[in-house]
């Protein structure tokens, strides 16, 4: 670990921390929430070793990026943005990209705005939903779900921020970072509660250590969690935004990787394997559903994940 580098660029008018390590082709890390450049640990020393340069930026609003007070500084078009002037810096035409949970939402932008930048996508966690030109996407998980769901929950700004404040900070990481359960969270009334994971264990996973997540607290102790809720509070904002991709399709070649654990999968697991996902992403070439793993599939299945990336661009 001591041997990953970390620096800070200047991108597209913020300053956005990266930690790299490796030379060779160059392999784009995006984690999502509620995570850091750290949650790629395992995957920048494993493909470092075999001949990429692996790079993982803290995202806008995350770690040591800086992050923007208004809300509305964090659409699909001012995170694209970032990792597009990211790869700028670096100075090559196209790296590959792997991305997890809000990473991957991201991701998905960045195959659809800029394809040219991209040579292969692994995707984990997060399949393509394409915009439904007739509702926007609260309204429908509103009318799924109902008020209390996280993301409806996470939507005034503030008020899950002094929520996540009663329980702590460790306390909600923790509560995150070890949930199993299958379905999208349903938060308690007025608190945060228990949570994302009512069945949060009282020893850790033998994948995440006490010091892997001191490093967490350490970093959202300094930062909060604003940053990250911002991007949920641009769900909407976005579909607006995003009006004229309406019925593109992603066209990058893409690998697709979940544990069949993954909160939600249930819900899309007809649509990831019965033709309509391949019908969005002509290019899909596998769908990987790794047995008894859950959401935060990076880090429980490491050695897992990185074969599967090392197996896909190698062919590149």
């Amino acid at each position: 670990m001591e041997d990953i580098k970390h620096r800070i660029i200047e991108v597209n008018g913020i300053n956005m921390h990266v930690a790299e390590k490796g030379q060779g082709p160059i392999v784009l890390f995006l984690h999502g929430f509620p995570e850091l450049w750290y949650s790629w640990r395992h995957q920048i020393l494993s493909l470092s070793s075999q001949g990429y340069h692996a790079v993982a930026p803290d995202l806008r609003g995350y770690g040591d990026t800086d992050a923007p007070p208004s809300v509305t500084s964090y659409t699909c078009f001012h995170i694209v943005g970032d990792i597009v002037a990211l790869i700028d810096s670096l100075g090559v035409d196209q790296v590959f990209l792997v991305a997890h949970d809000w990473g991957a939402i991201i991701g998905w932008y960045l195959c659809l705005f800029r394809p040219d930048k991209i040579k292969g996508y692994v995707c984990l966690s997060v399949p393509y939903l394409p915009r439904n030109p007739k509702s926007k996407p609260l309204d429908a998980m509103r009318d799924l779900y109902g008020d209390d769901l996280y993301i409806c929950r996470f939507q005034e700004p503030g008020k899950m921020e002094v929520e996540m404040a009663e329980v702590g900070t460790a306390y909600v990481l923790r509560n995150l970072l070890t949930t199993r359960e299958t379905d999208p969270p349903i938060l308690p009334k007025g608190e945060f509660g228990t949570g994302f994971n009512p069945n949060m264990p009282q020893t850790l996973p033998s994948w995440l250590t006490e010091d892997d997540l001191a490093y967490y607290v350490t970093k959202f102790e300094k930062t909060g969690f604003t940053g990250g809720l911002n991007y949920y509070r641009n769900f909407d904002l976005n579909w607006e935004l995003t009006a004229a991709w309406s019925g593109m399709k992603i066209k990058v070649p893409v690998k697709f990787i979940t544990g069949e654990l993954n909160m939600g999968y249930k819900n899309v697991k007809d649509y990831i394997n019965g033709g309509g996902f391949k019908e969005v992403v002509p290019n899909l070439e596998e769908v990987i559903v790794q047995k008894g793993v859950a959401h935060f599939n990076n880090q429980e299945a490491a050695e897992d994940i990185s074969k599967h990336i090392c197996d896909f661009i190698k062919k590149f």
